[in-house]
Order: structure tokens, then C-alpha cells, then sequence
């Protein structure tokens, strides 16, 4: 008899009448076949059965679900991922003594009947007369492969399910014409291949490969006679026969197959006599199904992937048709992620900031030049129990992502100092940059209207001793709050919305960034893929590439499928791009991001603190790798001052102090053994430094202690007034957008 899904089947007056209209369609039909000029069928009342010349000549055998496997950019599995696990598997790669045990035991004369078999129905329907129920079944294995056509082609639909398994003499009869052009077009061996690897064997395991990995963790080909017997007798019905729910139960039905196999000369009865005495010798290898089995850490890129693949039109013009594709699996897909960044990556955030702490990380790098995604982790990990999560705090919402992304401090200074340069700024451009000074009375915005401060919002630095004149060079490493903002003044909000666009820069809701000149301080969410792609523009010399994650997919019969490809395209000149380099370079080597610095290959990068120390960045990049590295709390409700992090006590928190080292420690090992390209550096005249040289070596400067400005809000209540986020939205905003250093 065919598989049923769940539960113990039909009762045996349901069986009965099930197996009465079996028979008397069985013979209908043939004598249908033998006076093809009678026409239709009348064999129902009107409109409950097709007329048999009518049913379609080719039955569509869609393409089975089997399992998709998503790979690291070296071919290592990272995960498998399935709506029904199954792997698809020729007859010559499963054992014999399986094919016979499932001959024996579901239709012992396959191979000498057609399509229909007149004297199993006869032997049936004796059987169950004298049992008074339904003892025997008449259903072929062609029959039964022909319903579970149906049943996969109707997926995990119930109303799909329910019209493929209803017990209609209509579907009987499309079964049984199904059947015959089955056995006239495929032959036994193909259909018996094709029932194996399409029947359901229970425990989430469809086809005999995963089921014999399932049950004994070994491929089908290796099946003994006494393995192959259970997992034939489970194929009646998944539930009772269960191996792992009921033992005993399993064991008497393996042994009703053993006997059929010696009653049919499968095997001789001294070997069916020896295997019955034998144990099940089960050895159960769990599900491994979905992002949350993933190794190194790569769950949430794992997530990532998922997510481009069912939004991405490459893979179909509809959401529909891309869920259907990633359902039905078989892919092979071929990722960027490199194993060994991927590594280094997680036990960084490891070493640096646990599980359990009141604060997460989120780390993403990236290839400069090819927008390829290498390494992409978080300190909570992929899952639903405590101190995990489902969000990947690297990625934007729309890819599962924190809802608004993390406001990012002074990371977003270079970006600002990019805009600048391209307008003609000089590089050693200079600002009276005092402790404090009140936000420009108008910046002009791309719309034409300025923005207007109003409120006569103010800004200041991290320490009163943080006075100007500053040159740029000399801003950027001390991470200089009111250079920045007169360098807005002057440069105006329209060049900087147009660096940010070409460097794909959004808030981490997709939205557009707002034309306001806290923006220069970090006011606004952003993910740190984002940044670490932007940033890798840098690293290219000015050439955006956006981030991808997929090299490759393959389908089932080495078919391949087109993948996007990353889009690169100028955000700036070189000499825009080497300006950053060098100015990033020194902040690395004696300004906020000192710790951070690599000392065997060149590198730059950008701390930012924002207020009330609730987020902690560190963006750098060689010209090889670029990487984003971002430490907070992720509904924005905690504030890092006197708080331990990996073991460790931190006072106060900096991008620097706590992002800084893990991006090092990452960068490290990513880069180990990996070429050391270097910088296009220019000659920056140094300007005079001879201001606040005696600052405590263990202050990062990159932060405003949290003081939005002394003299009311600008163009509303505060110098940001477009920031106004409830503090429980995951990845919201906080309350200000000032003082990002």
C-alpha cells in the first residue's frame, strides 16, 4: 500500500470502499483500454468522474524537493537547508537488498504485471472477504509512485494535499491512466528508482538516501537486508512503523518483510530467520535543516543568502516563483564567504565580547574591488533560545536585518571629508574648530531650501581642551566634532547626500538619509555591512562595488543558474580616495583608533562613540579587506559606562577601545599568510600640532560624554531634530544625533 503522511489511515469500512471502487475502475478501465471507440467512462453520476479519453496523455512529474547546500567561496558546506529532505539517487547507488525488500513487501509481483494487476485485485479482494476488512491492498508500486507524484507536486499546500490524496473514483482513475503510460514510457527500473527517491519514510526524511542517513547514518548503497527490510515496512505508514517512537512496533514489521523476502526468494529463509534475531541497529543522525545548524558562526550570512535569493528577480520575477525555486533545493550554492575570515572573524567577537553580556557585536567585511561578502558574525548567536537571536545586526531590515540599523558616530566623518575634497576643498583645509560653537545659522540643502538652526543648537568637542585651529588631517585623527560641522557649513548638504549615494549609503530601513548637519556626526542607523562597503570604496580608490554574496548556483542536472553580479561604478577620483587613505591612516596611527592598528601591513579606519556611549564603532580597511565592527545594545537601552564586556571592566566605552581590538584581532587572522599591498599615500604638510599634547593615553576623544548642546534644540527641540525613535525598536535610533566622535 502507499505511504500515508500521518496517523494510522483510513478505517476499514473507508479501506473496503476504497478497495471496491479500485477494483471496479480497475476493470472499467481495462476494458476502457480494450474498446477505445466506447468513448468516456460513465461511470459515476454526472461531473464525478473525467472521462478517461479526456485525462491529459502525460503526467508532469515535477522536480523533486531535495535538500539545497549552501557552500563557503573554498566548496565547504556551511549549511543545508529543505522543505523536504531528500537527496536524489540513481538505482545503482542503492543497495539491492532495499529494491527487493520494497518490491516484497508493497507489490511482490512488479515485475510480471502491467500497469494494473487483475489477479492481485482478485487475491485482494478474496483476502479481505474472508477478513472482513482489508487485509490486502491492489494498489501497483506504479499506482502508488503515480500518487506520490501528486502529493509532491501539491507541496505543503493542505488544500493541493487534499485534492491529491482525496478518495475519489475521479482521481483513481487519472492514477490508474497515469500509471499505464508510466510503465509504457519509464519501465520498472525507472520507476521503481523513481518511487524510492520520492516516498516518505518518515522523521522528516523523504527517499530512501535520507532515510538511510536518517536511521543509520550511512549512504543507501550500504544498506544490510535487515535495514533494508524496516525501512521498506515503514513505507505503509510512517507513523505506526516509527523506529525511534516505537521500536518493538518497527521490529515486528521489519520481520513481515524479512519473511516476504523469503517467501518471494528474495533471500533464502535461513538468512531472513538469521536477520529477524538481529537489534534495529539504528544510529540517528538528526535533522540538519536550516541556518540555525550552520558552521563557523555563518548562520546569519547563511540567513543573508536566503534572504537575497528569495528578493532578487534573477532568480524569479515573482516572490512565488523564487520561494518555489528555494523550496524544491538541489542547488549548490557557491558563496563568497571565505572560511578562513569567517573564522578569525568569530573567535574574535569570541574573545572580545560574550554571549551572555548586556551588549551585542556585529561584525561584516568585505573585498574592495569585488564588493565580495568574506566574513560576516555577531556575538548572539543564530537561534531562539536565550541570548540569541534571529536578527543579523549587520545587514539592513529588508534582509532580516535590525529594523533602523545603529547610528554610527564619527565613522560617517570620512564621507563628509570625501564630499569636501571632490568640491575642491584643499586637504589642509583649516577651521577655527573651538570646544564650542553653535550649528551654522543655514546649511544648504539639494532641495534649495536651507536647513535652518533655529533653535540656535550648539555642538562641542570631547574635552574642553579640544580647541582649533585644526587642519583636516589633524580633525580626523583627534575625530574633531566642531571641524566637521563648520566643514558642512561650508560644503553643504547636497555633495554629501551625493558621496553617500554613491557609496550605497542608506539607513539601515532603506530610507535616504536626511538632509540635516548632525549627519556629519553619525547621527542616523546604519548597518555595518553598509559601512564596510562604503569604506571599501576607499580601499579601491574611490570605486564602489556593491556587496554580494553568491558566486555560484548550480541546479539539479548541473544546470547553471545566473547569480547577480556586483555593480561597481566611481564614487570619487583617486586623489579624492588616497586623500581618505592617508587621513585615515593617521587616525590609526596617532589618533582615536591607535589600538586598532596593524603593524605588519598597511591600513586605515575611523572610530565613532555616539552619545551616551549606547553604540561603539571601528570601520577600517587594508587594500585588500575591509571590515565594520559595531558594539551596543540592539533595542538601544543601554549605555556602555561602568560596564564589563568579555570579562573585561570598561569605565567608558570608545570605537576605538572595544570595536577597535576586535576588528584588529579579526584582520589578523583574515589576512594571515595573504598578500600586503599598500596605500596610494599622499604628502599632507603637517600642520601645527601643539595643542592638547598631555591628553590621558586611556581617553579616546571619540565621544561627547553624552551633552547635546548647551543652548536648546535647533529647528525644534534638539540640534537633531529628525531623530525622535521609541527606545524598544530593535536597532532604533537614540534620542540625539550630537556628539558622535
Amino acid at each position: 500500500m502507499g505511504k500515508k503522511r500521518s496517523g494510522g489511515g483510513l478505517s476499514p469500512t473507508q479501506q473496503a470502499a476504497k478497495f471496491l471502487g479500485v477494483s471496479v475502475l480497475a476493470g472499467a478501465v481495462l476494458a476502457g483500454i480494450a474498446l477505445p471507440a466506447a468513448g468516456a467512462l460513465g461511470l459515476a453520476a454526472k461531473g464525478s468522474v473525467e472521462g478517461f479519453d479526456e485525462i491529459p496523455a502525460n503526467l508532469k512529474q515535477p522536480p523533486l524537493s531535495q535538500r539545497t547546500t549552501i557552500l563557503d567561496n573554498k566548496g565547504g558546506a556551511i549549511a543545508t537547508v529543505y522543505s523536504r529532505d531528500r537527496t536524489v539517487v540513481p538505482l545503482k547507488d542503492i543497495s539491492p537488498y532495499m529494491q527487493k525488500a520494497l518490491v516484497a513487501i508493497e507489490d511482490s509481483r512488479f515485475y510480471e504485471h502491467g500497469a494494473v494487476d487483475m489477479k492481485g485485485i482478485l487475491r485482494a479482494i478474496n483476502e479481505n472477504a474472508q477478513s472482513g476488512g482489508v487485509a490486502q491492498g491492489a494498489s501497483t508500486l506504479t499506482q502508488q509512485y503515480v500518487k506520490n507524484v501528486f502529493m509532491e507536486e501539491a507541496g505543503d499546500d493542505p488544500t493541493k494535499l487534499a485534492q491529491a490524496t482525496q478518495q475519489t473514483i475521479g482521481r483513481k482513475i487519472r492514477e490508474l491512466k497515469y500509471a499505464i503510460q508510466l510503465e509504457d514510457k519509464l519501465g520498472k527500473k525507472r520507476i521503481l528508482a523513481n518511487y524510492l527517491n520520492i516516498t516518505y519514510f518518515g522523521e522528516q526524511a523523504y527517499g530512501v538516501e535520507a532515510a538511510s542517513q536518517r536511521y543509520f547514518s550511512k549512504p543507501a548503497k550500504d544498506l544490510t537486508v535487515e535495514e533494508s527490510a524496516m525501512l521498506a515496512g515503514i513505507v505503509q505508514s510512517p507513523s505506526r512503523y516509527d523506529p525511534v517512537n516505537d521500536e518493538a512496533e518497527a521490529t515486528k514489521r521489519r520481520n513481515v518483510v524479512l519473511q516476504r523476502m523469503a517467501e518471494t526468494h528474495d533471500i533464502s529463509q535461513a538468512e531472513a530467520d538469521r536477520a529477524m534475531e538481529k537489534p534495529l541497529g539504528l544510529k540517528i543522525s538528526k535533522p540538519q535543516n536550516g541556518c540555525i545548524t550552520a558552521v563557523k558562526g555563518a548562520g546569519f550570512f547563511c540567513d543573508y543568502v536566503r534572504e537575497v535569493f528569495l528578493t532578487d528577480p534573477a532568480f524569479g520575477k515573482t516572490k512565488e516563483a523564487r520561494a518555489k525555486l528555494w523550496n524544491r533545493g538541489g542547488l549548490r550554492v557557491q558563496t563568497t564567504l571565505d572560511p578562513q575570515t569567517q573564522e578569525s572573524v568569530q573567535a574574535s567577537i569570541k574573545k572580545h565580547v560574550y554571549q551572555t553580556d548586556k551588549v551585542a557585536t556585529a561584525a561584516a567585511f568585505v573585498e574592495p574591488g569585488t564588493g565580495k561578502i568574506l566574513g560576516m558574525g555577531q556575538s548572539k548567536p543564530y537561534g531562539f533560545g536565550k541570548n540569541e537571536t534571529q536578527i543579523n545586526y549587520s545587514v539592513d531590515r529588508k534582509m532580516s536585518g535590525s529594523n533602523y540599523g545603529f547610528p554610527t558616530g564619527s565613522t560617517f566623518k570620512p564621507f563628509l571629508a570625501a564630499a569636501a575634497l571632490e568640491q575642491g576643498t584643499p586637504v589642509t583645509k583649516a577651521y577655527p574648530a573651538p570646544y564650542r560653537m553653535p550649528y551654522p545659522s543655514s546649511v544648504q540643502t539639494c532641495s534649495g531650501k536651507p536647513w535652518v538652526n533655529s533653535g540656535g543648537a550648539t555642538v562641542e568637542n570631547e574635552n574642553e581642551s579640544e580647541r582649533g585651529p585644526y587642519e583636516l588631517e589633524e580633525a580626523m585623527a583627534k575625530s574633531i566634532n566642531t571641524y566637521f560641522v563648520q566643514m558642512i557649513g561650508d560644503t553643504g548638504m547636497c555633495p554629501v547626500m551625493d558621496m553617500a549615494d554613491k557609496l550605497g549609503v542608506v539607513q539601515g530601513n532603506g530610507d535616504k538619509l536626511p538632509e540635516v548637519p548632525a549627519i556629519a556626526l553619525g547621527s542616523k542607523g546604519i548597518s555595518p555591512l553598509t559601512m564596510a562597503s562604503a569604506y571599501a570604496a576607499f580601499a579601491n580608490r574611490g570605486t564602489y562595488c556593491t556587496p554580494v554574496a553568491i558566486e555560484s548556483i548550480t541546479a539539479p542536472g548541473d544546470k547553471s543558474l545566473p547569480v547577480p553580479k556586483s555593480s561597481c561604478s566611481r564614487a570619487m577620483t583617486t586623489k579624492t580616495a588616497d586623500s581618505v587613505n592617508t587621513l585615515l591612516s593617521g587616525v590609526i596611527d596617532s589618533g582615536t583608533g591607535r589600538e586598532a592598528g596593524l603593524t605588519d601591513r598597511a591600513n586605515a579606519g575611523k572610530t565613532g562613540t555616539t552619545d551616551s556611549r549606547k553604540n561603539a564603532w571601528f570601520v577600517g580597511y587594508t587594500p585588500n579587506l575591509s571590515g565594520a565592527v559595531w558594539v551596543g545594545s540592539a533595542l538601544q537601552n543601554v549605555e556602555m559606562q561602568n560596564i564589563t564586556i568579555g570579562g573585561v571592566y570598561q569605565a567608558k566605552v570608545f570605537g576605538g577601545q572595544v570595536p577597535g581590538p576586535i576588528w584588529k584581532d579579526a584582520m589578523v587572522g583574515a589576512l594571515d599568510g595573504k598578500p600586503s599591498p599598500g596605500f596610494n599615500l599622499i604628502d599632507i604638510p603637517d600642520p601645527k600640532r601643539d595643542r592638547d599634547r598631555d591628553r590621558d593615553p586611556d581617553e579616546d576623544p571619540d565621544e561627547n560624554d553624552g551633552k547635546p548642546g548647551q543652548n536648546g534644540g535647533g529647528n525644534g527641540d534638539s540640534p537633531w531634530p529628525d531623530i525622535s525613535l521609541p527606545p524598544d525598536i530593535l536597532g532604533g535610533g537614540n534620542g540625539h544625533g550630537g556628539g558622535h566622535r
